[in-house]
This record gives structure tokens, C-alpha cells and sequence, in this order.
């Protein structure tokens, strides 16, 4: 897309947005594969469907709700406006890294402090079983895309961003800080980004790992590349749902991953909880 689409539709779609949702939002988050759930415990909540956004993609996987919901955070000190994505696209569907990307700059847009993005992945570090939550460090782009190809518009963000602090150190810290005031273990890795859709082979894994890969998913990349691009700070938090390829015996599906998300979301929301507040201060 050119930089004027793309100045055009963050302008047309953020707008929308601010006509039905009132107050702006302080902080963002996207939610991954079965990790929906927390946007139940907005107040005051305006749910928008994705496909009532213009240009807006609609992810078809399970465990995508395909919302966008804006509400009000029960907090210490009064209530924190929090605007999350309940579900998100990916490249395997068919849409282009900048499409995936769609979504988090719009959240970026609307002016948050700090963008949040989490997913369900594959646990490549053998130390990380089913369940763990885990701080992303660093990422690894294997999709072989890049959300910033194409024209550049300097109005939105600058050609070349720096990726060297992808995942904003300071957010890392209170993300550390309140899964320890929820009482959850939360450890740190870093994340590798596939394409997908279909699982990785046990070579591919030995490969991730000898490239210094902790997780293995098929999301998150793009989005977080667009929001340093836009020059808002990310943190990044995944549930690992399954050993990678050739750790287990055990075929993969994507049954298997909601199950065990649906499992850990209680902590996982607990870390958001507690998490979001401090990041929009």
C-alpha cells in the first residue's frame, strides 16, 4: 500500500473508533490464541467487530474473536483506559505482512503509551514446558516478510526504525514486576516468527535453537516491527502451549494449543492486570 493509503485508512478507521468509544485509550494489547477472555474484565466496554472497521482484516482461525474492545481497567488509584485486540491475522491466511501489521498501528494511532502483545507459541528451550509464561526478550524474524516493505511514509514513522531495543527494556521490568505481584513464575526467551501455517519440523527446531530461539510462533513480529516504526513501545508476553517438533512424540494441534491457552489464561491475566496500570502511567 502507498503512504498516502496508509495515512488515509489509520486516519478513517481511528476516527470511527473515536466517535463510539468516547475517552482515548492509555495503553493497548493484543490478544493471542485463546487469550481472549480478559476483555471481560473492561468496564464500560464498546465492542467493535472487526468487520465493522473499513479495511480492517478479519482473522478466520479459532480462538480469534475478531474484536476490537475498548474499556475502563479496575486499578489502584482509579481505573486505567485500556484498548485491546481480541484476536489478530496472520501471514498464513493470506494477508501481506503489512495487513497483519494493520491492526497494532491502529491501536498505535489512537495514542496508547505502550502496546502489549501476546501469544500462545511452541516452547524450542526443552525447560519451558506447557503453561510457562515468558517474557519475550528479542525476536527473530523468519517469515521472510517485513511489515515496513514498500514506500515509506515519514508522517507515520521513519524509513529505517531501530530495532535495537524491539522490546522496550523499562516495559520488561514492569511486566516482571507484576507477574511477581500476581504471584506468577514468568521466565524470559526469545521469540522466533514463522510463517506457518503448518508446524516445524524436529530439524527446524534443532536449527531455532542453535539460532538462540527460546519460542516459536506465527505471529507477533509484524506487529511489533509497525509499533517501533510508530515509535511506541512494546512488551511482549507468551504462554507456551506445547513443546516444539521433536521434544514430544505427540502430534501438534491447534486444538492442543487453545486447550492448554484456556488453561493458563487465569495467570495470564493476572500478569495483564497488573501489568497495564503501571504501563500507562
Amino acid at each position: 500500500m502507498s503512504p498516502r493509503q496508509l495515512s488515509a485508512r489509520l486516519a478513517e478507521v481511528t476516527a470511527l473508533i473515536r466517535s463510539r468509544t468516547g475517552a482515548p485509550p492509555q495503553v493497548a494489547a493484543i490478544l493471542g490464541s485463546g487469550l481472549g477472555g480478559f476483555a471481560g474484565r473492561l468496564e464500560r466496554a464498546v465492542s467493535i467487530p472487526y468487520a465493522e472497521l473499513p479495511g480492517f482484516p478479519a482473522s478466520g482461525v479459532a480462538g480469534h474473536a475478531g474484536r476490537l474492545v475498548l474499556g475502563d481497567l479496575a486499578a489502584t488509584g482509579g481505573p486505567v483506559r485500556v484498548v485491546l485486540m481480541q484476536g489478530r491475522v496472520h501471514g498464513y491466511e493470506g494477508w501481506s505482512a503489512a495487513e497483519v501489521a494493520f491492526g497494532a498501528r491502529v491501536l498505535c494511532s489512537l495514542g496508547v503509551k505502550a502496546l502489549l502483545v501476546t501469544n500462545a507459541c511452541g516452547g524450542v528451550n526443552p525447560d519451558f514446558g506447557p503453561g510457562t509464561l515468558v517474557r519475550i526478550t528479542d525476536h527473530l524474524n523468519l517469515t521472510g516478510q517485513n511489515a515496513l516493505t514498500g514506500e515509506n511514509d515519514d508522517a507515520v514513522g521513519p524509513r529505517f526504525p531501530d530495532m535495537g531495543a524491539a522490546y522496550d527494556p523499562e516495559l520488561g521490568q514492569l511486566l516482571e514486576a507484576a507477574a511477581a505481584e500476581a504471584g506468577v513464575p514468568l521466565r524470559r526467551g526469545i521469540y522466533a516468527g514463522v510463517s506457518g501455517p503448518s508446524y516445524e519440523t524436529p530439524a527446524e527446531i534443532r536449527m531455532l535453537r542453535a539460532m538462540g530461539a527460546d519460542l516459536v510462533g506465527m505471529s507477533t513480529v509484524h506487529d511489533v516491527t509497525a509499533a517501533r516504526h510508530q515509535g511506541v513501545p512494546v512488551a511482549g508476553l507468551s504462554v507456551v502451549t506445547n513443546p516444539a517438533a521433536g521434544l514430544t512424540r505427540t502430534a501438534l494441534t491447534h486444538d492442543d494449543v487453545q486447550r492448554v491457552a484456556a488453561r493458563a489464561a487465569a495467570s495470564l491475566e493476572a500478569v495483564l492486570a497488573a501489568f497495564l496500570p503501571r504501563a500507562a502511567r
